[in-house]
C-alpha cells in the first residue's frame, strides 16, 4: 500500500470516527425534561444547604434578619442588617450589610449557576458567580463554595466591625 493509499485510509476513518463520536454524544445527550429535572433536583439541594449556612452566620452576628429566596432572581437565602452610628451634634450614618446566596432559575445554557452578593457597611465586597454544565455538576463542589463564601463574608465583616 503507497503513501497516498495510507493517507486516503486514515482520513476515511477519521471520518467514521467523527460521525461515531457524534451519534454517541447525541444518544448521551439529555431531553430538555431531564435538565429541568436536573436542575430543578441541583437546585433544591443546594437552597437547602445554603439556607443552613446562612442560618448559622445569624448565631455568630446578632441583628441580621433572615429571608429566604425564590422566583425569578433564584433561590436561596439572604441576610441583612441596617446599623446607625451616631456622629455627634446629631448626626447619624446608616450601614447597611447583606449577604445573598442564590441558585440561578434554569436556562437554556443547560448550566447550574450559584451567585453571591455581600455588602458591608453600604460597600459590596463580594460578588462571586460559579457555574458548571448540568451533566457535568459536581454537588461537592457546590457545596464548598458555599461554605467558603459564606465564610469569606464573615470574616470581612468581623474585620469591618
Amino acid at each position: 500500500m503507497d503513501f497516498d493509499q495510507r493517507l486516503q485510509n486514515a482520513i476515511n476513518r477519521g471520518l467514521r470516527r467523527g460521525v461515531d463520536e457524534a451519534q454517541a454524544e447525541a444518544a448521551r445527550g439529555l431531553s430538555e425534561e431531564e435538565y429541568r429535572n436536573l436542575h430543578s433536583r441541583y437546585r433544591l439541594q443546594m437552597s437547602e444547604h445554603i439556607e443552613v449556612c446562612v442560618r448559622r452566620l445569624l448565631h455568630h452576628f446578632p441583628g441580621f434578619e433572615f429571608e429566604t429566596i425564590y422566583g425569578e432572581r433564584g433561590w436561596g437565602a439572604a441576610c441583612k442588617r441596617d446599623d446607625v452610628r451616631l456622629l455627634g451634634r446629631g448626626r447619624r450614618n446608616n450601614l447597611y450589610s447583606r449577604l445573598e446566596l442564590t441558585v440561578r432559575p434554569y436556562s437554556s445554557l443547560h448550566v447550574l449557576e450559584l451567585s453571591a452578593k455581600g455588602t458591608i457597611h453600604n460597600r459590596e465586597l463580594l460578588t462571586r458567580q460559579h457555574y458548571q454544565p448540568l451533566d457535568a455538576v459536581d454537588p461537592n463542589a457546590f457545596f464548598e463554595l458555599i461554605d467558603a463564601w459564606v465564610v469569606e463574608f464573615a470574616e470581612l465583616y468581623a474585620s469591618k466591625s
